[in-house]
């Protein structure tokens, strides 16, 4: 007879499957890397994209002009997809558009006559190679040369890197007709995750839509994160398993700023992240309203805050961040990807929108810094190959420069008609890689040439030439400080390669990278020394390394002399707010007592200490 009471096998069942459940609503959470600030709270709505690839493929003579022809036929219609987002940036955020404007520009030039282009073309012809598979050859070959570079700044190695795959994939979905991701059909409120969300994918999202966004590759200085940030959607990319773990529909808690994800929060978990919502609201109103107040101390002193900038793509993040200037525009964007020297005309035409950008606010523009181990196609050809085998310390920065003064003088003729353009002292200009005073010395000679030979054919120059300035990066210039003074008209810091030479630390070698320290009192002594030599000649002074971007160390800069940082544009607010909140009286007696100290490890503690009370204070 049947009854209504389960037998023992249903029971155990139906155990197994409460248990089940539970495991599958119980809290889960992932760490990834923190890319933009901000609380998300919403259903997951996963999304793929079928992959931008096809199979490697040779083709016979015969067809070489039709799969040029195919080529370019991808190569219009990229065109025509680059130029319909570009239309589309008109109902973005204003911080968006002006972001992504460059960009797409950026690929609107690499679907022109590039190397990109030109290179696959050539390995059609030559190797007898599908147009696709060519694409990818050449794309990869050009994204290994970028990245082999040796420059402090790896993110912006890896973005310029990051653009040339980018139009390589869109190519290759242009040549096999592969579709392209679609985001109509995410849901209002939803938390966008993917393996991956490219910058043009991320020019589609609407953030008045799309509460968040995770994905399993990317990083924090991609483009991708640029349009994340500008675009004020928190999220966090690098999350590995994310994926696997995550199913449309889960509920997720995704905290930007922290780089973590909790899948099935617990009710507690909830009230924390609406109550962060409101915290984190506050606070970027707070960041926003710092753009137009002034860099000054309690007491009343100014501390000039600029950026360090790499690419004109970048211009439009320098303003969004109240920047008071370009404290280092690294020239070696004109010299990468390209078959040719950039000759002096070529220079003014990449150095004036810049300069006219600024609109008289100040720009130091550092004077080309390549060696043996960079690889430039365009200076290979036309510098004979310098080979060490240690090529940190060989021919590199200003005494390659001065080994080819062909290089420098037209560097150097194209920045003073960019000069004499600006306001008076608008420009100023800095040699890198210098070791002894003889260096400076040397380009001084070089430069004043040059403005002679300008002057001469008529060209406008500034009455007084715009200053001279010299790069402190290396062990022997900080103790020649004093005597690089006399020759130099101001002094930049860059404590990123000031730190590698003093303490023999290639950051790049993962079995070494952990003796790197820029709190290392050798380090923190030579920078003391560098300064001390500049204030007593009353010579301006910047920092203008990864340190002047930190605000835990704007105490300590501040109390060695220093009035002067230079870093990536998204820090300058948070730095400007520490500089709001300091005493420079606190600053000098606090930076007293860490030059005392001989142990990094208390430095550092020091260091964390000093923060913590300025910050429970504020």
């Amino acid at each position: 007879m049947k009854t209504d009471k389960p037998d023992k096998a249903e029971a155990k069942g139906g155990a197994v499957a409460d248990r089940r459940a539970a495991r599958r609503v119980k809290e889960t959470v992932i760490r990834g890397i923190a890319v933009s600030p901000g609380i998300a709270i919403g259903p997951v709505f996963d999304t793929t994209e079928p992959p931008a690839e096809a199979p490697r493929r040779s083709i016979a003579e015969t067809a070489v002009d039709a799969e040029k022809q195919r080529l370019a036929a991808a190569v219009a219609a990229s065109r025509k997809q680059v130029a319909k987002l570009k239309m589309r940036l008109g109902v973005l955020p204003e911080e968006a558009q002006e972001e992504l404007e460059p960009l797409l520009d950026a690929y609107a030039m690499m679907l022109g006559d590039s190397r990109l282009i030109r290179g696959a073309r050539k390995r059609i012809e030559s190797g007898l190679l599908a147009a696709e598979t060519a694409v990818a050859d050449e794309a990869d070959a050009i994204a290994d040369v970028i990245l082999a570079a040796k420059d402090d700044d790896k993110a912006g190695l890896r973005r310029r890197a990051g653009e040339v795959r980018e139009i390589a994939r869109r190519l290759t979905r242009n040549l096999t007709q592969n579709p392209f991701r679609s985001f109509k059909d995410v849901p209002e409120g939803a938390i966008l995750v993917a393996e991956e969300v490219t910058p043009a994918d991320a020019a589609l999202l609407d953030p008045a839509r799309i509460a968040g966004v995770a994905t399993e590759e990317g990083g924090a200085d991609g483009h991708t994160a640029i349009m994340l940030r500008a675009l004020g959607i928190p999220a966090v990319l690098g999350v590995h398993g994310l994926t696997e773990a995550a199913r449309r529909g889960d509920q997720m808690v995704l905290d930007g700023a922290a780089g973590t994800i909790a899948l099935h929060p617990t009710a507690a978990t909830l009230a924390w992240a609406k109550d962060q919502v409101g915290v984190y609201a506050r606070e970027r109103t707070k960041l926003a309203k710092l753009r137009r107040l002034p860099s000054i101390t309690t007491d009343g002193e100014e501390v000039e805050l600029l950026a360090n900038m790499e690419i004109p793509a970048e211009l439009p993040l320098i303003a969004q961040a109240g920047a008071q200037g370009i404290g280092l525009l690294r020239t070696e964007f004109l010299f990468m990807n390209r078959e040719d020297l950039p000759d002096e005309d070529a220079q003014v035409a990449a150095y004036a929108p810049i300069v006219e950008a600024m609109a008289g606010d100040p720009i130091t523009i550092r004077v080309l810094d390549w060696g043996g181990e960079k690889e430039m196609e365009a200076l290979a050809a036309g510098v004979p190959s310098q080979t060490s085998a240690n090529p940190a310390l060989g021919l590199r920065g200003i005494r390659m420069l001065l080994k080819r003064p062909e290089l420098l003088e037209a560097q150097f003729a194209a920045i003073l008609r960019v000069a004499g353009r600006a306001p008076e002292g608008a420009v100023r200009v800095l040699l890198p890689m210098v070791t002894i005073p003889a260096e400076v010395k040397a380009a001084r000679e070089v430069y004043d040439r040059v403005a002679r030979r300008l002057r001469r054919r008529g060209e406008k120059l500034p009455e007084k030439l715009p200053e001279l300035g010299a790069m402190i990066e290396t062990p022997g210039a900080a103790l020649a400080a004093d005597a690089i003074a006399l020759e130099a008209d101001f002094f930049a810091i860059g404590t990123n390669d000031l730190a590698m030479y003093t303490l023999a630390v290639d950051r790049g070698d993962a079995e070494v990278a952990h003796l790197y320290d820029p709190l290392h009192p050798a380090v923190l002594r030579l920078m003391q020394f560098a300064t001390e030599a500049a204030l007593r000649l009353r010579m301006p002074v910047s920092v203008c390394g990864e340190m002047g971007g930190n605000p835990r160390l704007v105490p300590l800069l501040l109390g060695l002399g220093i009035r002067c940082l230079s870093m990536n544009a998204s820090a300058i607010p948070r730095v400007k707010q520490a500089v709001r909140s300091l005493d420079i009286g606190d600053c000098a007696r606090f930076a007293r007592r860490v030059m005392e100290q001989s142990d990094p490890a208390r430095i550092r503690e020091l260091v964390d200490g000093f923060a913590t009370g300025v910050t429970e204070r504020g």
